[in-house]
């Protein structure tokens, strides 16, 4: 089990934003719970310094490709970004240093999976390259995949089988719980419960967590193999319930 960290721009500024609030009318602001006097970089340069691999730049709406390719130039190969990636724009974020690719909106097209969209970036950047969003909200008992900014629902519900299916064209998968992201108001344990009963390729999970007790809980219900990412509870990010040095040494 790994800390997993975040850098969450918006604006081209690094924020903690409620995910549920998020939407593509310019009248309608965020909820937001921490907005940074530091740039991208210095967060970057900080989990660099730490070693903590495979955390991700998560560029909520348009106006953040400066800011995502400062972050990721303060540790090249270091991390993995997400937000707006396709099959035109892969190979501009690899250059400009990303580890690996997080893809949601461009293979969930329409409100179903494009296989052909999802075979041919797999195809064309390797597996070994690409992360699958599968963020979610829960409808009607079901958790669903959500797109755009998680605004949009798609048919596909979050489901070992799925999990199953798509383990094939990548190699990690990222699932933000958008109805607690940004809440700190606790887990969603029945997701966890999802994503542990799958263990093709590793997953990190993201959504609600404000206390060492609830990584407990993930680590126990995942068995130590589901990874965490913290937001707005950490204290380098406005929190008061957790310490980022703590999470660092720990879960490193």
């Amino acid at each position: 089990m790994k800390f997993r960290p975040c850098i969450d721009l918006h604006d081209g500024v690094v924020k903690q934003i409620v995910g549920s609030s998020l939407s593509d009318n310019p009248d309608n602001k965020p909820e937001t719970n921490f907005v940074s006097k530091k740039p991208p970089e210095w967060y970057a340069n900080l989990y660099k310094s730490d070693n903590l691999r495979g955390g991700h730049i998560i560029q909520l709406g348009k106006g953040n490709e400066d800011a995502a390719k400062k972050a990721l130039n303060a540790w090249p190969k270091g991390m993995q970004i997400g937000g707006g990636i396709n099959s035109d724009n892969a190979f501009f974020w690899l250059d400009n240093g990303a580890e690996a690719l997080i893809v949601t909106s461009y293979v969930f097209h329409d409100g179903v999976i494009d296989e052909k969209r999802l075979e041919k970036l797999s195809n064309m950047v390797g597996k070994n390259r690409l992360v699958l969003d599968l963020s979610c909200r829960k409808k009607d008992g079901d958790y669903y995949v959500v797109t755009n900014r998680w605004q949009n629902f798609t048919n596909e519900k979050v489901t070992n089988r799925l999990l199953d299916h798509l383990s094939k064209y990548c190699f990690e998968y990222l699932v933000h719980a958008v109805d607690v992201e940004g809440k700190c108001s606790g887990i969603e344990t029945e997701l966890v419960n999802i994503l542990a009963k799958s263990s093709e390729i590793p997953v990190t999970y993201a959504g609600g967590i404000s206390s060492k007790e609830h990584i407990d809980q993930i680590e126990v219900m995942g068995k130590g193999l589901i990874d965490f990412t913290v937001g707005s509870a950490l204290d380098i990010f406005g929190g008061t319930k957790l310490k980022y040095q703590e999470l660092a040494e720990k879960y490193r």
